[in-house]
């Protein structure tokens, strides 16, 4: 048989073509069948989809180039794109080259003679059915092949980049002696690269094979000779195979250091001394096996490759898997405790480097006096700072009810916690933006032109005291709306956590302004409208822009629209979180951003991490179970994090602009090795912490999210002796949230001092209670953590405590109550309110407002160490279970020391009920704004004062109706409300008729007024 014959086939006179029946006989010669010409319908479709696919493609690269520049990260996106593009070129081309020189290598040293078996028989009729389309398959399989490959190896674009940029951490492992720069940047890339070889190695012995067999080179034992063409293609791929194997047993040495075991992370007593062993007899068995395989070429049979693969398995088995068992089960098991101290050790000690725990201050909580001194008690009570009774995880109804003015705003789920500068002092706020909302638009006014176009952003900045609440429990304001104590700042939001997906702003400076910005206040308007000037989104004045962006949110208005014209700026990609995931794809980002007004802007602040897998010994811990609590569960902003972690800085702080959406990225955890590897990679991505601006700095907080990885790992490792740790007879847990028992209570902001502190700092705190089986687990305090969240206000230096953990440690004899003990202490009280007026008790109170159409809210429960004891202060908030406009307003508090209870409409009554009322009035700060809920003075005083009061704002009413402002009208009439209700309630303490109101104008006199545009 000659080569063209194996190429092309048989040809000529019994070649096996079927032939019409009769030949060329009476009948005559076969008339040839028409073939049916292939419509252009199909072929045109095709090459419509192919160019929808390629425009589609090329309008996403596009887009995402413009915002990229636009935002001045084009760097990032160039480099991401390059090294991906980069790995799948190289992976497509090594996998499907692989594949096709073992195709042609396998076909080209095909025998020219078959025996003549029945195997071959069979398999003659496959090459017949094969060979019409085998020129074909050499082409296709590999393309095939190596697109799979090339797609699949895209994810490993960070580790290689990581490897390339690493950088040592200088400090030492100490099984291997290794810096653990090699595990965390190495070690990942090694594996990746012997998983890669490994599976091309596969794929090309499957091919060589599979096309040996088929084309008769290949036999089955007893079946036929193979040939020794395929004894060489295949046994130096199988040798590769078993070279790679040999590799990665060796790297499997290395990655014990991260294997989580049942007791710890990291080597253990039979890992040192029966598997890191095991893996290296492997290793030198694999590289036996490859030997095998090559001896195959010269013994010209499979027996010594067989043979070795089956030995490798068993010694896999044997020696891998049933001698670390039985060193586990017979030498370690019976002394656990001592054979694995020194691994606990280092367990213990590379967590506490990985996780900052290291940076544990550790306090005795002091015995509390024999002698108990009230008047003491009570001093070191009320000087507690700023005790917030402003619940953020609660108060958003009310910020929307108060606040919101049109169902088209929105605040979110959850607020936030921050400082600002009042009256010259630093007050603890809770903070929010008022956003857009889309779905606060009726349904027949939804429509592209104001989904996109005019109803753009959000309006404004609102700040609430956290210590203070109005007569009737609402938060006071002291910015946002008519409030006003931060100055000038831009207040619309067109970036925020609840912005629209894409908008389209800008006009020429001619153009009449279509974009909503707030509410109009004067007669006939509706709305003012305002057209966007700043340099946020990208400029689709061309037609090539405006093309592309139709294609990619296909939609055709940005075509057809004159609301979108030659200074039209598209603005997308709008959510904080999102804009800074884009320009740093290798951070993880805090669950919780908040906005900040910094410099006359609204900023969102995001706390980014640099995380690892891989370092060695270090606890790996599930970042969703760690972060979700009960915030996470109800909250519509507010992400859990996702994957594993066994090393993680806060190395970067970043900023959005709410108005323009500029993000910028600080440093600032300096000395973090990943960070400076990341920084390597996109340099200049990564501004100095020396640019951090003073007024940006007093914002800066301890990221929530870092101290609940960080909690989550103290219930074990505040525990540092190995024999103690080993016998968990202290493990912690972290208390479960009243309103959601199934879930981790939050954490909490708050300014607290500890034992031995001066004065009280911000912090955010949580609480430990000892670990239970059961639900019904004694709930004492075993520990509170309080971080140092107060960054300072020093340009470009953090404050020197900031991020120092304190954790406060508790006798278990000394039975100081957990949350759950207070809140049944609460729950159960008949402690009489400080309000003379009010006739239940606290538990009937709590009843009374828990049903019958009301809803009661247990509000946060901060807790702060007070000479020996607990004080635990704790709002209730009560609001209508039904009706739209239903909101939480705090109507009492609540106040535990020790097992004594105490409540009132007020901290101040709830601290007069647990230590007596205090002798002379402390003075009042000139600067700070007075709490309306707050008493001062005996209650004549203060009947006096609400009397005055009432007259001022019916004589401001007055003045304003006569002048015509009807905004300033509307607010004298709710100062007057408001006042002659305080009245009433202070009357009611004397015994003594209630003031009745000033007689008002008719209604016919005074319409009411329209809400007055807020700021």
């Amino acid at each position: 048989m000659s080569r063209s014959e194996w190429f092309d086939g048989p040809t000529g006179p019994g070649d096996g073509t079927p032939r019409a029946e009769g030949g060329d006989g009476p009948r005559g010669p076969a008339r040839p069948t028409a073939r049916r010409r292939r419509g252009p319908l199909g072929t045109t479709l095709v090459v419509l989809a192919g160019l929808a696919l390629l425009g589609g493609l090329a309008a996403d690269v596009l887009t995402d180039v413009w915002w990229y520049e636009s935002v001045g990260f084009r760097g990032v996106f160039v480099k991401e794109l390059t090294t991906k593009v980069l790995i799948f070129v190289i992976a497509a081309v090594v996998t499907g080259g692989a594949v096709a020189a073992s195709l042609v290598a396998a076909y080209r040293t095909r025998p020219f003679y078959v025996p003549t078996t029945p195997a071959q028989q069979v398999l003659e009729q496959y090459r017949q059915a094969i060979e019409p389309l085998r020129r074909l398959a050499v082409i296709a399989v590999p393309v095939v092949l190596g697109l799979l490959a090339g797609s699949g190896s895209l994810g490993a674009w960070r580790t290689v980049l990581l490897w390339a940029n690493r950088e040592p951490f200088g400090v030492t492992d100490p099984q291997f002696g290794l810096d653990v720069g090699f595990f965390v940047f190495t070690l990942p890339w090694l594996h990746f690269l012997v998983s890669f070889v490994t599976v091309v190695l596969a794929l090309a012995f499957v091919a060589g094979a599979f096309t040996h067999y088929v084309y008769g080179g290949l036999q089955l034992p007893g079946r036929g000779p193979t040939t020794r063409a395929a004894y060489v293609h295949l046994g130096v791929i199988g040798a590769l195979i078993a070279l790679t194997r040999a590799a990665s047993y060796w790297l499997d040495r290395y990655s014990l250091s991260t294997q989580r075991g049942d007791l710890l992370t990291g080597i253990t007593y039979t890992d040192d001394n029966a598997v890191l062993p095991t893996k290296a007899i492997l290793a030198v068995a694999a590289i036996m096996c490859a030997g095998f395989f090559l001896a195959a070429i010269w013994s010209r049979s499979w027996r010594l490759p067989i043979t070795g693969v089956a030995l490798l398995v068993v010694t896999a088995v044997l020696v891998g898997g049933a001698y670390p068992a039985l060193i586990q089960s017979l030498k370690v098991n019976p002394s656990e405790k001592s054979l694995e101290a020194e691994y606990i050790g280092r367990n213990i000690t590379a967590t506490g480097a990985a996780f900052g725990l290291d940076r544990v201050k550790r306090i005795q909580n002091p015995p509390p006096p024999v002698e108990v001194d009230k008047a003491s008690e009570r001093k070191d009570a009320a000087g507690i700072p700023g005790v917030r009774v402003i619940d953020p995880n609660v108060v958003a109804p009310s910020f929307r009810q108060l606040e919101g003015q049109r169902d088209y705003y929105a605040f979110p789920d959850t607020l936030d916690v921050d400082r600002y500068q009042v009256g010259g002092q630093t007050r603890d706020a809770v903070v929010a933006v008022r956003e857009i909302n889309l779905d606060g638009l009726p349904d027949n006014q939804r429509n592209w032109l104001n989904d996109h176009t005019i109803y753009t952003h959000g309006y404004g900045f609102y700040a609430a005291y956290g210590n203070q609440r109005t007569s009737e429990g609402d938060p006071v304001f002291f910015e946002g709306g008519s409030n006003s104590s931060l100055g000038e700042y831009e207040k619309r939001i067109y970036f925020g956590e609840l912005s629209p997906s894409y908008s389209v702003v800008g006009a020429p400076a001619a153009a009449q302004p279509r974009e909503f910005d707030f509410p109009a206040s004067g007669e006939g308007d509706v709305a003012v409208n305002n057209t966007y000037s700043g340099k946020g989104g990208v400029p689709i004045g061309s037609m090539l822009r405006r093309i592309a962006y139709a294609v990619k949110y296909r939609e055709a208005n940005f075509l057809l629209s004159d609301a979108v014209n030659s200074s039209s700026r598209v603005l997308d990609h709008r959510t904080p979180t999102e804009r800074v995931e884009r320009v740093a794809p290798w951070l993880r980002l805090d669950g919780n951003v908040y906005p900040a007004v910094v410099e006359g802007r609204v900023q969102w602040i995001v706390d980014g991490f640099t995380t690892s897998a891989s370092y060695p010994n270090s606890r790996l811990l599930e970042m969703a179970d760690a972060t979700s609590d009960a915030v996470t569960t109800r909250s519509n902003v507010v992400t859990v994090g996702t994957g594993q972690v066994n090393y993680i800085r806060n190395a970067v702080k970043a900023t959005v602009d709410a108005y323009d959406g500029s993000v910028k990225l600080y440093g600032w955890d300096t000395t973090d090795p990943m960070l400076k590897a990341w920084g390597n990679a996109f340099p200049g991505s990564v501004r100095p912490i020396s640019e951090i601006s003073g007024d940006l700095m007093s914002h800066i907080r301890y990221p929530q999210d870092l101290l609940k990885v960080q909690r989550e790992l103290l219930t074990e490792y505040h525990v540092t002796n190995p024999g103690d740790f080993y016998s968990g007879s202290d493990k912690w847990r972290v208390p479960r949230d009243p309103s959601i028992p199934a879930q981790d209570q939050a954490v909490v902001f708050q300014s607290i001092a500890m034992p031995g502190e001066g004065a009280a700092a911000f912090s955010i705190t949580t609480s430990f209670v000892p670990a239970s089986n059961n639900e019904a687990g004694r709930e004492i305090l075993r520990g509170l953590l309080a971080v140092d969240a107060d960054a300072g206000n020093e340009a470009g230096k953090p404050g020197e405590g900031y991020g120092t953990l304190r954790l406060l440690e508790y006798n278990p004899e000394t039975r100081q109550p957990g949350p759950g003990q207070v809140l049944n202490q609460i729950q159960n009280s008949t402690a009489r309110s400080q309000n003379p007026t009010e006739p239940l008790n606290l538990a009937q109170y709590i009843t009374n407002n828990s049903g019958s159409g009301k809803q009661l809210t247990f509000g946060n429960l901060l807790a702060f160490p007070l000479q020996g004891r607990m004080f635990y202060v704790q709002p209730l908030y009560v609001q209508a279970s039904a009706g739209s406009g239903s909101f939480p307003q705090n109507k009492v508090t609540v106040a535990v020391y020790g097992t004594n209870v105490a409540w009132g409409d007020t901290l101040e009554q709830a601290i007069n009920g647990l230590f007596g009322e205090g002798g002379e009035e402390p003075p009042t700060d000139p600067g700070e704004p007075t709490d309306p809920g707050t008493p001062s003075g005996t209650v004549a005083q203060q009947l006096a004062a609400a009397l005055e009061e009432i007259q001022a704002a019916y004589t401001d009413g007055q003045d304003a109706l006569k002048k015509g402002d009807f905004a300033a009208y509307g607010q004298a009439q709710d100062r007057l409300d408001a006042a002659i209700k305080k009245a009433n309630g202070l009357a009611g303490q004397l015994g003594t008729p209630a003031p009745s109101p000033s007689p008002s104008p008719s209604s016919s006199a005074s319409p009411s007024p329209s809400p007055s545009p807020t700021g």
